[in-house]
C-alpha cells in the first residue's frame, strides 16, 4: 500500500538522495501509522472494555501513544525538511533525531504506567468476559502492527531514518505483546486462570524495551557517533580512485541529520608533481565524493615524498615500530630532515580510540624506538586520535 501511495503522491519518488523525497515519505509512512493506530486503539479499548480485560486496555492505550509517536515523527520529518537559514546554516536535519528521541520518551512514560496498571491487576484480579469478537480485533491488530513494522523498516532503510526504524521496532514489539495480551485473553476465557494483570506485565516489559532500544538508537548520533564502517570503505575507495592520491588520514564525518553529511579528510600527494595538476585531482575527488555519498566534502593536500627510495625505506621502518607498540597505529605526514649533528624523523602517528597508552605515553614509546633505529634519529611526533 506504501509503494502505491508513494508513486501516486511523491513525485520522483525513487529519488531517495533528495531531502524533499524523504520528508514526502517519512510525512507518508507517519500518516498512515496515524491512522491506523487510531483504528486499532478504537477497535482494542471497546473489546477491553467489553470484556473488563485491563491487557486489553493497556494494548490499547499502546496504539494510543504509537499514534501520538507517529505524529511527533511527522512534526520531526517537517522540521527537519525546512532550508537552511543564518542560525542554522547547515539544516535542521537533527530535528528528525530530536523527534525520535521524544518518540522514545513517549513509549517509555506509556510503558511504566502500564507497568503499574498491570501489577494492580495481578492483585486484585477480576474475571475476564471471553469474547469472540475480543478475539477477533486482537488478531487483525496483530496483522495490522506487522504490516506496519515491514513497511517502517523497509522504508526506514531506504531513506536511512533512524526515526522510522525505532517505529519498525516498536511496531514489531507491539505484535509480540498483543500476542500475550490474545493468549491471556483466551486462557482467561476458557479456564479458572486469571493471567490478565502478568499478560499486561508482558506488554509493558516489551513497550519499555522498545523504548530503551529508541532512546539509544537516536541520542548516539545526537551525541556524535563514528561513522558506519560501510561509508568510511566507500570514502577511502573513491578517494584513493585518484592515482596520485596516495593515501588519506585525520577523516571526519560530521552528521547534520539524515542526509545531511560533511566528510573533511586530508590527502597525502607526491611533493615533486605540478600542485595546479594535482589540485585539480582532489577537486575531482571531492566533487565525486558529493556525487556517490550526497554530502559536502573538502579535501586538505599533505605533500609527501614519494621518489626518495630512501625516505621510503625509513618511512617503512618507521611504521613497523609503531606498530609493535599497538598494531593499529598508523603514521602520515612522514618527513626527514637532515642535520650536521642529528636527522629529525617528523611524522603523526594516529592512536586508535581505544588505545591503553596515553598520548604521552605513546609520544615517549615511539621516540625511544626510533633511537633504535640509529643514535641520530630523533622523532619529532604529533600524537592524533582516530575519529572513525
Amino acid at each position: 500500500m506504501i509503494e502505491i501511495l508513494a508513486k501516486k503522491f511523491i513525485k520522483d519518488h525513487k529519488n531517495l538522495q533528495s531531502a524533499a523525497v524523504r520528508t514526502a515519505y517519512g510525512t507518508l509512512c507517519s500518516a498512515v501509522g496515524i491512522v491506523l493506530n487510531l483504528l486499532l486503539c478504537a477497535g482494542k479499548m471497546a473489546a477491553g472494555l467489553i470484556s473488563g480485560s485491563v491487557a486489553i486496555v493497556a494494548d490499547a492505550l499502546n496504539n494510543l501513544s504509537d499514534a501520538g509517536s507517529s505524529i511527533v515523527t511527522l512534526m520531526g520529518f517537517k522540521l527537519a525538511g525546512k532550508k537552511p537559514d543564518a542560525d542554522h546554516p547547515f539544516g535542521h536535519g537533527r530535528m528528525e533525531y530530536l523527534s525520535a528521541l521524544a518518540v522514545a520518551a513517549l513509549i517509555l512514560l506509556m510503558g511504566f504506567e502500564m507497568l503499574k496498571t498491570s501489577f494492580e491487576k495481578i492483585r486484585f484480579p477480576e474475571p475476564i468476559v471471553f469474547s469472540w469478537v475480543s478475539v477477533g480485533v486482537l488478531l487483525a491488530s496483530i496483522g495490522v502492527k506487522f504490516y506496519m513494522s515491514a513497511y517502517n523498516r523497509r522504508i526506514g532503510e531506504k531513506i536511512r531514518s533512524t526515526a522510522m526504524t525505532a517505529t519498525a521496532v516498536d511496531s514489531l514489539s507491539d505484535c509480540i505483546s498483543t500476542v500475550a495480551v490474545l493468549i491471556a485473553t483466551v486462557v482467561g476465557g476458557f479456564t479458572p486462570f486469571q493471567i490478565d494483570g502478568y499478560a499486561g506485565l508482558v506488554v509493558a516489559c516489551f513497550i519499555l524495551f522498545a523504548g530503551y532500544n529508541a532512546a539509544r538508537d537516536t541520542i548516539s548520533p545526537l551525541l556524535g557517533q563514528a561513522p558506519d564502517e560501510e561509508l568510511v570503505h566507500t570514502i577511502h575507495s573513491v578517494v584513493l580512485e585518484y592515482p596520485h592520491i596516495v593515501g588519506i588520514h585525520d577523516l571526519v564525518v560530521h552528521d547534520y541529520g539524515p542526509g545531511r553529511l560533511m566528510v573533511t579528510l586530508h590527502a597525502e600527494v607526491p611533493a615533486h608533481m605540478d600542485i595546479l595538476a594535482i589540485h585539480d585531482e582532489v577537486d575531482n575527488a571531492e566533487k565525486e565524493l558529493r556525487r556517490v555519498l550526497n554530502c559536502e566534502a573538502t579535501i586538505h593536500m599533505d605533500p609527501i615524498v614519494t621518489a626518495d627510495p630512501k625516505v621510503a625505506a625509513i618511512r617503512e621502518e618507521v611504521a613497523r615500530l609503531v606498530t609493535s607498540i599497538d598494531e593499529r597505529i598508523t603514521i602520515h605526514d612522514f618527513r626527514i630532515v637532515p642535520g650536521a649533528s642529528h636527522t629529525n624523523v617528523l611524522f603523526d602517528a594516529v592512536l586508535p580510540v581505544d588505545c591503553e597508552l596515553s598520548e604521552s605515553e605513546a609520544k615517549a614509546e615511539i621516540q625511544r624506538l626510533i633511537r633504535t633505529m640509529d643514535g641520530n634519529c630523533f622523532a619529532v611526533v604529533e600524537i592524533d586520535r582516530s575519529y572513525v
